[in-house]
């Protein structure tokens, strides 16, 4: 029944960034939308930042667990580019709010979880030290990041071609000589 409180909780700041416009996103607001209690926020997120990371975390779960069905890594990242670009609207509105930078903040350290979890699943850099993954994956992670900011109509036509060269980046690009 938690779960489901905080889905409706979350659903509820989605309204109000993407439908209504909020540029500063309240918890008053958002128990307002939903029509629970102050308490009921505070007994599920400490904050709206919390919410914001559990939402983060919770599509990033599905991701994980959808994108392992698909047939290898390049689909997979072609997964994450229509995901993050189907979420931009919603990104975008955030982004535009007062909690901009810590929107951005949990986005990178999620997106970056994501990489070093699909990296050590798949065994990517195996002659890289643990410190040149994490440098290969942030890189790779503000790549990823600067290309979806500035995402246009054309992006989209040229989804596979971006993608495929996003990914011959991350495997084959930038490894390490050693």
């Amino acid at each position: 029944m938690a779960v489901d409180m905080k889905k409706q909780i979350a659903q509820a700041a989605k309204n109000l960034v993407t439908q209504k416009g909020a540029r500063r996103l309240t918890v008053k607001d958002i128990v307002e939308e939903c029509g629970i209690t102050r308490q009921a926020f505070y007994y599920h997120f400490e904050d709206i930042s919390a919410l914001f990371r559990w939402m983060l975390e919770r599509d990033g779960e599905q991701f994980v667990s959808e994108a392992k069905t698909l047939e290898n890594d390049e689909a997979r990242l072609r997964y994450l580019f229509v995901l993050v670009t189907n979420a931009l609207p919603y990104m975008k509105k955030g982004m535009e709010g007062s909690y901009r930078d810590e929107l951005e903040r949990i986005l990178t350290e999620h997106l970056l979880r994501l990489f070093e979890q699909m990296c050590d699943e798949q065994g990517l850099y195996p002659n890289c030290s643990r410190a040149e993954v994490k440098l290969i994956l942030r890189y790779h992670c503000q790549a990823i990041l600067g290309i979806v900011r500035s995402w246009s109509e054309a992006d989209t036509k040229n989804l596979d071609q971006i993608v495929h060269i996003c990914y011959q980046l991350m495997t084959e690009g930038i490894s390490p000589q050693k």
